[in-house]
């Protein structure tokens, strides 16, 4: 998978940094040579306190990285400020004692609907802005099998992400399928019903579902009440059995526009990428069927191989909102396609890039095949851990103390289609005027056949083939 990666403001920022980061002393020096012959000056003083207030705030060689965790608590450390997104990652996933940690990233939100995940091979303090280390831990690859995870650690985390994504609005759930979802979270959290301990409006404590009302709590408690001699663990796994059926389970979202200036949002999910439209799925592209994926400046594209009634391949774009955006969804699009369909990913070529075309980009981490494997390897006993809101409940009944609410932002889904001439984007007289408006001459740089350097999982692959 090839892509552009015009990385024009990375040096500027690069250069500011360094800048920013220049001793005290030299800076002081240039400051006494502009001053210079103004020692007997009444106001050179002023001048040189004003100039000293002027100075660029220099970058702490200490970072203070706060991480908010999947069940609301707070991760605090120290690290240096030559520390990648990787060794915070580390740290982060030994304090949870997670060893099958791949499934996972740490997500810094640009708003409160957009998140940008975490690059692990490149220095944390330029990816972000203002001297602000805060991230969120979430699930970045959803497993479309969970059964296939070894640890109940491991599974009792992906549930308790599933959950943010229904309370947040992404992941949409009938009335049943949410009675019977927070059911098996009542038991996963408080264990079997008893009447002298949970008393008989237990379910108020228990965040299940965007504006819940008291109907969805006294199902779940109907529900709750029939389970006998099912443990926590076993909850968690039909808590995910019944997750992984709903359609949006590991979709990750990003509004664009159609050809025809029609609001979509493009999924990219473990099967491949999904349009929808009005929260509907109007088209699917599975991994098998792409050729190629690209983006250039805010357009994205995605190169189908023909079907049994067409002859020739067509590309079908879409706009997105800025470069930003259609890059970000593009390296999705590429993790995505790594993880879940590469048995491995070979390093990168040691041949200098100097006039090399395309992105640098590639994803650096374990595959899911990978990931598996390693898995299988794990032989130290089950950890113990305690549920999140079983502390919170016996705190609670014990105190008096409220359950707190989840801060969690409602975000819509809107999704796609479009249906092409097999030519249309490939002949420019045919294109429409967005996509040349403003590009170079040049073709897009990242406009190239997918990189087959990987060794696939699930078929012998040509050349110019996914």
């Amino acid at each position: 998978v090839e892509g552009e990666e015009k990385e024009a403001g990375v040096e500027e920022k690069e250069k500011k940094e360094e800048t920013e980061e220049e001793p005290a002393e030299q800076m002081e020096e240039e400051e006494g040579e502009a001053n210079g012959g103004e020692g007997e000056n009444t106001n050179g003083e002023d001048k040189m306190a004003l100039a000293e207030e002027a100075k660029p705030s220099k970058r702490p060689r200490i970072m203070q990285c706060k991480v908010t965790l999947l069940d609301d608590t707070l991760f605090e450390c120290e690290l240096g400020k030559h520390a990648t997104g990787s060794d915070l990652f580390v740290k982060v996933c030994d304090h949870l004692n997670l060893l099958e940690r791949d499934y996972c990233g740490l997500a810094v939100w640009d708003t409160p609907t957009s998140r940008t995940w975490l690059d692990a091979s490149k220095e944390i303090r330029k990816q972000v802005a203002d001297y602000t280390y805060e991230f969120t831990f979430n699930v970045k690859f959803y497993p479309p099998d969970p059964a296939q995870l070894t640890e109940d650690l491991t599974r009792y985390y992906l549930c308790l992400q599933l959950r943010k994504d229904i309370l947040s609005g992404l992941l949409p759930c009938s009335f049943v399928t949410l009675a019977m979802l927070g059911s098996y979270t009542a038991q996963s959290e408080l264990g079997e019903y008893d009447p002298e301990v949970h008393g008989s409006h237990y379910t108020k404590e228990l965040r299940l579902a965007p504006g819940q009302g008291k109907e969805l709590e006294d199902k779940v408690m109907e529900l709750h009440r029939t389970y006998r001699s099912m443990s926590p663990a076993q909850a968690d796994m039909l808590f995910l059995e019944n997750a992984k059926k709903l359609s949006m389970y590991g979709v990750d979202l990003h509004q664009a526009k159609d050809l025809e200036g029609v609001d979509i949002t493009l999924g990219v999910c473990s099967g491949g990428l999904m349009v929808y439209k009005d929260k509907l799925r109007i088209n699917r592209f599975p991994w098998p069927k792409v050729l190629k994926i690209s983006y250039k400046r805010s357009s994205f594209f995605i190169k189908v191989r023909p079907s049994e009634q067409e002859q020739y391949e067509s590309t079908i774009g879409f706009k997105l909102p800025n470069y930003k955006a259609s890059k970000k969804l593009w390296k999705a699009s590429v993790e995505h396609h790594t993880f879940f369909r590469v048995s491995s990913v070979e390093p990168p070529s040691s041949r200098s890039r100097f006039l090399a075309l395309g992105s640098k980009f590639r994803y650096s981490g374990r595959t899911q095949a990978q990931t598996r494997q390693a898995s299988s390897m794990i032989a130290r006993p089950a950890p113990r851990f305690t549920r999140s809101a079983s502390k919170r409940l016996s705190r609670t009944i014990a105190e008096g103390v409220a359950l707190s609410q989840l801060d969690l932002t409602m975000r819509s889904v809107g999704p796609l289609i479009i249906s092409l001439a097999p030519t249309l984007m490939l002949r420019p007289n045919l294109r429409p005027a967005w996509v040349n408006a403003g590009d170079s001459p040049s073709a897009a740089q990242n406009d190239l056949p997918i990189n087959h350097s990987y060794s696939y999982i699930d078929a012998p692959f040509t050349s110019n083939s996914l």
